[in-house]
């Protein structure tokens, strides 16, 4: 099982004649990605090949998802042209899009956002400024190497890139039946309670990683769902124990204002809500594997 993204999914990409697009769009063709079509209206009607795969590019979302049957979107459109490329997709209805672009203004990923909820929320947003999200051994979307971790049991749910890929690696032996990188940004789509709803679901998925950051409350709200909708184990990491008050810590949604946001004050949330809470990345992955006898 998996959660948002199976080895079904048919996976177009915004963006996917630029360098970075053309780079990570052969990436995911090697981790067996079905990579229906690219998208960009100048090059319409033309094909890139990526060793023997033929990619066809279309002028729009709309015009992909019609003629090659896409259910999701990879974007890697530059922060200027963002907005426009995932209002696009919200107007297509395809039902999930991946926005991997970093540097996207607030304002623009809080128009996307709120766009797509007065649609009726057809289209789940991942990000932006994310990895996007990985089904080991069956689809990977965005930029998550492939090569880390195998299919197993554990869901992974984390704010951070790098967070995710070492404790993919950490726990590569035991494996993931999915991991969802939902970006750092202040404004984003898909939620860490987004996530641990989907992996509660999944039969397949018998412990949950959480990975969150310093910065805002999206961890002590996740902590409350925990309590009150969460069968399953959960561990968590919380990243920014030492870093200074005040600070704007790589992410743009990782600042701490007095005690609000502090990875103390998370963990502490986090913990009364049974989660074991990890104070560096190998800590947490012990944990993991101790909550599955593994």
């Amino acid at each position: 099982m998996a959660i948002f993204l199976t080895k079904d999914s048919k996976v177009i990409v915004q963006g996917m004649t630029g360098a970075t697009g053309m780079k990570h769009t052969k990436l995911m063709l090697a981790d067996g990605t079905n990579i229906v079509g690219g998208v960009n209206p100048r090059k319409a009607g033309t094909e890139v090949d990526f060793d023997g795969t033929s990619v066809p590019v279309f002028g729009s979302v709309a015009e992909a998802m019609e003629k090659t049957g896409a259910d999701v979107t990879v974007v890697f459109v530059p922060p200027a042209f963002a907005k426009a490329a995932v209002v696009e997709a919200i107007d297509a209805e395809i039902p999930l899009a991946v926005v991997i672009t970093e540097g996207i203004a607030v304002h623009d990923s809080a128009a996307f956002w709120a766009y797509a909820g007065s649609k009726g929320n057809k289209t789940r947003i991942i990000g932006p400024n994310c990895p996007g999200l990985i089904t080991p051994g069956q689809s990977n979307a965005g930029i998550i190497p492939g090569d880390i971790t195998k299919p197993g049991r554990i869901g992974l749910v984390s704010k951070s890139g790098t967070l995710t890929y070492q404790m993919m690696y950490e726990l590569r032996d035991i494996g993931f039946s999915s991991a969802v990188g939902i970006g750092g940004d202040p404004v984003i789509g898909t939620t860490h309670i987004d996530a641990l709803a989907a992996f509660e679901a999944d039969p397949e998925t018998e412990l949950i990683v959480m990975i969150g950051e310093i910065g805002g409350d999206a961890e002590e709200r996740a902590a409350d769902f925990i309590k009150a909708n969460v069968t399953k184990p959960v561990v968590g990491y919380v990243a920014g124990f030492t870093a200074p008050e005040g600070k704007t810590m790589g992410h743009a949604g990782a600042i701490v204002s007095g005690s609000s946001g502090t990875a103390q004050a998370k963990k502490e949330a986090l913990e009364a809500a049974g989660v074991k809470v990890g104070k560096t990345p190998s800590e947490t992955a012990r944990l993991a594997r101790a909550a599955l006898g593994a």
